[in-house]
């Protein structure tokens, strides 16, 4: 992989991670119109990048973090209850994702099954946003806060993530929607999608850079320094990105993105019945 093919899949992951739209499966689309191979290298090399999009929340959301870590330390009541729901809505996935990582990537990790979860995704994205539009009084912006989420809330919209083990289904999309449905506002639900992306991509990033360490061949393909500038424009992007959803969210709701999920796999699967691009 070049530098330059580095700092593209870094754009691409930094500003769709954060987004309804499967940064994985954005990710796996680019790698293939490059001409790279879906090997273990570039998967891993597709996750140990999310380290920037980690970062850019880290920093944005730098008070938020560190009122969790005055929780811990008996300071902060109210960032202990935050702290101690991101972990339960963690726990699934954590438990999910190291029985059936292995299989999932032998199944799923290609672009028809990603292509299936866009489109089934945008019809998903479409019907909440109809629920929540005929749910909400008109003129009204009604919801709960994150101060309001419960434990058992909390495990839901976990076990609701790791329907995005599917690659192609958006981690943060099950995540806003379960807030939605559980009725947080939409605020609420785009920044616990943050914070819990937060703790899942980096025990995913982690997992992931020690198949570098224990298979140093790996690094064959994907130096150090090629590696680093994927992270950097991962942070970069994802700065960029998260700061115009908020923005975005806000103002217009989440509809946009069932559209463009829809009309995506639409392009993808005319391409991929073309020949045009491959689907492993």
């Amino acid at each position: 992989m070049t530098w330059w093919q580095s700092i593209l899949i870094g754009i691409v992951e930094g500003l769709t991670e954060y987004l309804p739209v499967s940064s994985t499966g954005h990710i796996l689309l680019t790698q293939r119109l490059l001409g790279i191979p879906g090997t273990e290298a570039s998967k891993a090399f597709a996750v140990v990048v999310q380290a920037g999009a980690i970062l850019a929340v880290l920093g944005l959301y730098f008070k938020r973090s560190t009122s969790m870590l005055e929780g811990i330390m008996g300071k902060n009541p109210q960032g202990l209850h935050l702290l101690r729901n991101v972990l339960v809505a963690f726990l699934p996935a954590a438990v999910i994702g190291s029985l059936f990582d292995k299989k999932i990537e032998q199944q799923l990790f290609g672009l028809w099954p990603v292509t299936a979860a866009w489109f089934i995704g945008g019809v998903a994205i479409l019907a909440v946003a109809w629920f929540k539009r005929n749910a909400t009084p008109r003129g009204r912006d009604t919801g709960l806060t994150m101060d309001d989420i419960t434990p058992r809330m909390a495990l839901i919209i976990g076990l609701m993530q790791c329907v995005a083990m599917w690659p192609g289904t958006s981690r943060s999309l099950m995540v806003i929607v379960g807030g939605l449905l559980f009725g947080l506002n939409m605020v609420a639900a785009v920044e616990f999608s943050f914070l819990l992306g937060m703790v899942t991509l980096t025990a995913a990033a982690g997992v992931k850079s020690l198949k570098f360490v224990s298979h140093p061949e790996l690094l064959q393909d994907y130096s150090i320094l090629t590696m680093f500038a994927g992270i950097f424009a991962a942070w970069l992007a994802a700065v960029l990105s998260v700061k115009w959803m908020v923005s975005w969210l806000q103002r217009r709701g989440i509809t946009i993105f069932g559209y463009y999920r829809i009309g995506l796999a639409i392009v993808v699967t005319a391409l991929l019945m073309t020949k045009v691009i491959s689907s492993t």
